[in-house]
């Protein structure tokens, strides 16, 4: 599903286009699923489980220290990796998913909440360690996972999925004005949203 999305687009792809490449029978399909919603819904929250699991497993792996500022840098670096090296999906999750109905708007809308939850249980941590930064509502960190959708959201739409890892630095500077009261110290224009022209 995920590479027939990919080919097509999510609204033409067919039943048939998955069977073929999946090289299984119509029977074995649906066997697993009711439909094509079904099948994509159910790819969706796969590859989902798959990116968060790299994030936070890219976390973990860091030894005990208490260096808040690597942890997000980290985080957010192997999210993005994720998304370069698994271009299929980031289309089908950031292209195709907000547009495919309701049920797909309400997996988006839970992951971006996951997102914030992670972004929340961060900062509070942080908080700790570091109580001269601010309180914010819990709408800022939702908002910072909405913010993060839309940048990739830009690239992928554009076809420059492998220059996602060049957003870390403005993505970590974003985290860190609100979360942290930091002034901004990203790069001014890593990765533009937009090609600028050739010159002649």
């Amino acid at each position: 599903m995920t590479a027939a999305v990919a080919a097509v687009g999510y609204p033409h792809v067919t039943v048939a286009d998955v069977v073929r490449r999946a090289r299984v029978s119509r029977t074995a399909f649906y066997a697993h699923f009711t439909d094509k919603e079904d099948c994509f819904l159910a790819a969706t929250a796969h590859g989902a489980e798959l990116l968060f699991g790299t994030t936070l497993g890219a976390v973990a792996a860091l030894p005990e220290h208490d260096d808040d500022e690597l942890m997000l840098r980290v985080g957010l670096r192997a999210f993005l990796r994720f998304l370069a090296t698994e271009p299929a999906f980031a289309r089908l999750f950031y292209v195709d998913l907000p547009g495919a109905g309701g049920r797909a708007q309400a997996g988006l809308q839970a992951s971006y909440g996951r997102w914030g939850e992670i972004n929340r249980a961060w900062h509070q941590r942080a908080r700790q360690r570091h109580p001269e930064w601010p309180a914010v509502p819990r709408e800022a960190y939702l908002a910072l996972a909405g913010a993060t959708g839309e940048l990739v959201r830009e690239l992928v739409r554009a076809g420059r999925t492998d220059e996602l890892p060049g957003l870390e630095d403005t993505l970590v500077s974003i985290h860190l004005a609100v979360l942290a009261g930091r002034s901004w110290a990203g790069p001014t224009a890593r990765v533009s949203t937009q090609r600028v022209p050739a010159e002649r």
